[in-house]
């Protein structure tokens, strides 16, 4: 029941912490109001939020003024092709950089092609298992974070440089662990959001990876005794969210 769809969805990760919110914007492109139900499902399961569009010139707008993070686009859709909106994403400065999954029933070997030339990320066909979609966006989303921040990452006197795998505090260089450095990378580059401890498996381990929560907590630990230099407040930086995770915070550094 995968294979006929075709409209739009804005779907959100979302993660609350009393009156706050951070949201993680996934755009879902279809037409069938059975398999956007069917879709909703999987990813509300999935902690995502969704919300519906309904033809490309809606779809379009959306993205403009509530710019997703990633974006499942189906191929045949009312007022246009998934490729026409594709090409004018990839056009536009503003939108170029917005990752792209095809999720279209077209399975032929030329329709791959041609989506992946026009400016895809990925591509996959109906019928497909929602598990496998889901990680998929996960794995697009991780690695699009991990290509978007450039060589080096800066927050007041801590510089993580991704090229030489160094992190540098007040021009010393700190000691620190793979996992470690994984965990301040991620955080730098996601201030202010606050992450539960299996969010945070998902993006430094792997979907596919078992390891227990506490993992993530000894991690932690020897991520703060890392700052723990003589420059005050930088251990300070991973906050701990009682009931839910982490939170990186550079404010007052």
């Amino acid at each position: 029941f995968f294979g006929t769809v075709s409209k739009s969805l804005i779907c959100h990760e979302r993660f609350e912490l009393g009156d706050t919110m951070t949201v993680q914007k996934v755009l879902v492109v279809d037409d069938e109001s059975g398999i956007r139900d069917m879709l909703r499902l999987a990813l509300e399961t999935a902690d995502f939020e969704c919300l519906e569009a309904g033809n490309i010139a809606d779809a379009y707008q959306k993205i403009i003024h509530n710019t997703p993070d990633i974006v499942l686009l189906d191929w045949m859709l009312p007022g246009g092709t998934g490729i026409e909106l594709l090409r004018r994403l990839k056009k536009e400065e503003a939108t170029q950089q917005v990752p792209v999954i095809m999720l279209t029933a077209k399975a032929h070997e030329d329709n791959v092609i041609q989506g992946l030339d026009v400016g895809a990320d990925d591509y996959i066909t109906k019928p497909f298992a929602p598990k496998e979609l889901i990680a998929r966006m996960r794995a697009l989303l991780r690695r699009t974070i991990h290509e978007s921040v450039g060589s080096e990452l800066r927050v007041g006197k801590l510089v993580v440089e991704l090229d030489s795998h160094r992190v540098i505090l007040d021009g010393k260089v700190l000691e620190m662990g793979p996992t470690e450095f994984k965990l301040l990378q991620f955080f730098m580059a996601n201030p202010d959001r606050a992450y539960s401890r299996t969010q945070l498996l998902d993006h430094i381990w792997g979907v596919n990876v078992y390891v227990e929560e506490r993992t993530v907590d000894v991690h932690i630990r020897r991520l703060r005794k890392a700052l723990q230099t003589g420059v005050p407040g930088y251990s300070d930086l991973i906050q701990t969210v009682r009931g839910l995770g982490y939170r990186f915070s550079d404010r007052g550094v």
